[in-house]
């Protein structure tokens, strides 16, 4: 009875909470020129603009690099991932509905209830998708991002963390990506085993453990050891497409699924969104997907 009553009680909080979220008031912002920014669209503007100031504008290949899409003699050795309507309907059952909609107004609630309707439709969807290289715009051009403060002074862009907002069919062919680059990756050793950084079955905690393992067998022999800890400034949105799409082509990854990735890589946009108000589209030409 107890844990009924706590199970209740939780989700009548995680409710009301979601019906009284009031609007929220961003402070004025100040742009490149030092100016106040003080509506809205004129704050959603110089964010989106500082969230696009880190991007690389290295979009193409480097000099001497293999295509993107390479013929091989004994047939296409990256073939299409076989989409099954009933692993496509547990990802539907299973998605946060308290989670927010991307810009198709598909919300995850809408999607969990009728995963059996459409289980059969999206996973042939996604099926020819992968087949033809032809990506959704929905799916991966447009982003909405909501500023989220983090430290320090409130009127300068560089103190809040753009968290994008992308339409939820997309993110279920994340998860289908995700498990192919894994395996394909996996498979040809591209891998190390002293790789822990988003890794199934391992975290921070397994990577500490394994380097605490390492320094006290060197202080058991007597050894000295030194740590150099390295922190590279917006690492994750400074990586040009062109770096990701090299890394598959170099580790044998060729045909329907490169193909199919650098689609849906290109053309992507975004734009930041202030209580209600929205910015301009702008080009996103990098970062980690």
């Amino acid at each position: 009875m107890n844990t009924l009553y706590f199970v209740s009680k939780v989700h009548i909080y995680k409710y009301i909470n979601n019906k009284k979220r009031a609007k929220e008031n961003h402070h004025p912002l100040l742009d490149v020129g030092g100016n106040i920014a003080n509506k809205d669209e004129e704050k959603a503007e110089v964010l989106n603009a500082f969230f696009a100031s880190v991007f690389s504008s290295q979009t193409g290949y480097s000099q001497g690099s293999q295509p993107l899409v390479q013929e091989d003699r004994e047939g296409e050795r990256n073939k299409p991932p076989v989409i099954q309507e009933d692993v496509v309907n547990d990802l539907l059952c299973h998605l946060d509905t308290y989670k927010s909609m991307g810009l198709d107004g598909i919300h995850p609630r809408v999607l969990r209830e009728l995963a059996e309707e459409l289980a059969k439709p999206l996973s042939i969807i996604y099926q020819q998708s992968w087949l033809t290289g032809e990506v959704p715009d929905d799916w991966r051009i447009r982003a909405r991002v909501t500023p989220i403060y983090k430290q320090g002074q409130k009127e300068d862009p560089r103190n809040y963390r753009p968290v994008s907002l992308t339409s939820v069919p997309g993110k279920i062919t994340d998860r289908f990506t995700l498990s192919v680059l894994t395996r394909h990756v996996k498979d040809n050793q591209g891998i190390r085993p002293s790789h822990h950084g988003f890794m199934k079955g391992r975290s921070c905690l397994t990577n500490l453990i394994s380097f605490y393992d390492q320094v006290m067998h060197l202080a058991d022999e007597g050894k000295a050891v030194d740590v150099i800890y390295l922190d590279f400034s917006k690492a994750f949105d400074t990586v040009p497409y062109s770096v990701p799409l090299e890394k598959l082509a170099a580790h044998g990854l060729e045909g329907c699924t490169l193909r199919w990735v650098k689609n849906w890589l290109n053309g992507r946009a975004q734009r930041v969104m202030v209580n209600g108000v929205k910015s301009s589209w702008w080009l996103v030409t990098s970062g980690v997907p």
